[in-house]
């Protein structure tokens, strides 16, 4: 392979939570341009999450060596702060550098009550939700990045659900999931302050409408068949695999002048746009463009012009 196959070749990469959904097709899409990837979760082989799901981040990093990189699973759990500092210093030992950090860590679905208000909501669920949602990401930035400026030009990326615009002028569904999604928008921006004198840059981005192994198995579906689920939900046809929104993390890791985007919320869809890559199928779905234009809007789906 050339150097324009495998860009992140040599580079070192950690995806915190990495065991399906966005995290794992980030993860394999920076193993296929050649970095040496890091994946972390709660669910192990013999020993799933809480999530009760087949998916182990065991999987994940045998996907990423297929994919042509080197992926070295670490189960780990972002809330312990001795578990993150024991995962950095092996990075530490190993590698001796950390150019990548991505935060994906969420694991909150299963907590939400879907629209219920504050008063209505479990308390105890909501707020174990933020502590999945924020508290990782602030536990696994304090170790990981102590690591990664000791090199100039790392790359943080905060992995979010909607785009700032987007979060900013609709509710999420309920107060917790709201700010759990809000929250990673803005410690991009902190990270990308903090990081300015270390040549580094820090970024929020979102997928669009996912298709995850868990909506999948929602609408009954496979990756093969998924257009079948239009039926019950016809604005699933703007929706992506996993692996684009890795594809859109590979080339912002991969570009030289990637500090333009610093302290941005950036998605799949516009990322695409501006550096010509495509989802597994050829396709480019731009799903928050389409969300507001043609969703939200109360207009039948329609994905012409959209992907």
């Amino acid at each position: 392979m050339t150097t324009a196959d495998r860009p992140l070749a040599g580079r070192i990469a950690l995806v915190a939570g990495a065991t399906r959904g966005a995290g794992r097709g980030i993860a394999v899409e920076l193993g296929a341009a050649g970095a040496t990837v890091y994946v972390t979760g709660r669910s192990r082989r013999g020993a799933p999450s809480e999530y009760g799901r087949a998916e182990t981040v065991e999987d994940t990093a045998d996907l990423v060596t297929a994919a042509g990189g080197t992926g070295i699973a670490v189960p780990t759990d972002h809330l312990v702060p001795e578990q993150v500092r024991a995962l950095v210093e092996r990075i530490d030992a190993e590698q001796g550098r950390l150019d990548v950090l991505v935060n994906d860590i969420f694991g909150g679905d299963p907590l939400t009550a879907w629209h219920a208000p504050v008063w209505t909501h479990s308390l105890d669920d909501g707020l174990h939700l933020l502590h999945l949602a924020i508290d990782t990401h602030i536990i696994t930035a304090h170790f990981a990045l102590a690591l990664m400026v000791r090199h100039p030009g790392g790359l943080v990326v905060e992995v979010t659900d909607g785009t700032d615009e987007y979060n900013a002028e609709n509710y999420r569904l309920t107060v917790y999931y709201d700010l759990a999604k809000v929250a990673p928008i803005r410690l991009a921006r902190s990270w990308a302050h903090e990081l300015r004198d270390h040549g580094g840059t820090a970024v929020a981005i979102t997928p669009g409408w996912l298709r995850s192994e868990t909506m999948l198995d929602h609408f009954g579906v496979t990756e093969d068949d998924w257009r079948a689920a239009c039926e019950t939900e016809p604005h699933f046809a703007i929706s992506e695999t996993p692996r684009f929104v890795g594809r859109a993390v590979a080339a912002l890791a991969a570009d030289p002048d990637r500090r333009r985007w610093n302290g941005r919320s950036l998605s799949s869809g516009g990322l695409a746009k501006e550096y010509g890559f495509t989802d597994l199928d050829g396709s480019a779905p731009d799903a928050w463009r389409y969300v507001v234009e043609v969703q939200d809007a109360g207009r039948p789906a329609d994905v012409t012009g959209y992907r």
